[in-house]
């Protein structure tokens, strides 16, 4: 049987000594500045800035996502219902059949 390529000891130990090296060096966080002190009156200004972005949802849009998930669930019960029914029938003649009667 033929071995794969690259499983010989030799490319093994390259490979090993290659992620020894990637591991060894230093990582870009660890050369990363020093993060600056917190601040409360900035940190609440750029929440009201992001605040301002947001766009809510119109009463229309609201009530339209709310009758389309009334129906998945309506439809999913029915699904589900459906599939309960024909494995318990399913078990039930199963288990009439094994009793013989």
């Amino acid at each position: 049987m033929a071995r794969k390529p690259g499983t010989n000891p030799s490319a093994i130990r390259n490979r090993a000594a290659k992620t020894a090296a990637i591991m060894a060096s230093p990582s870009g966080a660890a050369l990363a500045p020093p993060k600056k002190p917190f601040n409360v009156v900035q940190f609440f200004r750029e929440v009201r800035l992001e605040a301002r972005k947001i766009t809510w949802t119109s009463r229309r849009e609201t009530w339209i996502t709310s009758v389309m998930v009334a129906i998945m669930v309506v439809l999913a019960m029915v699904f589900f219902a459906l599939v309960d029914l024909g494995v318990s029938f399913s078990v039930n003649q199963i288990l009439k059949l094994a009793s013989g009667g």
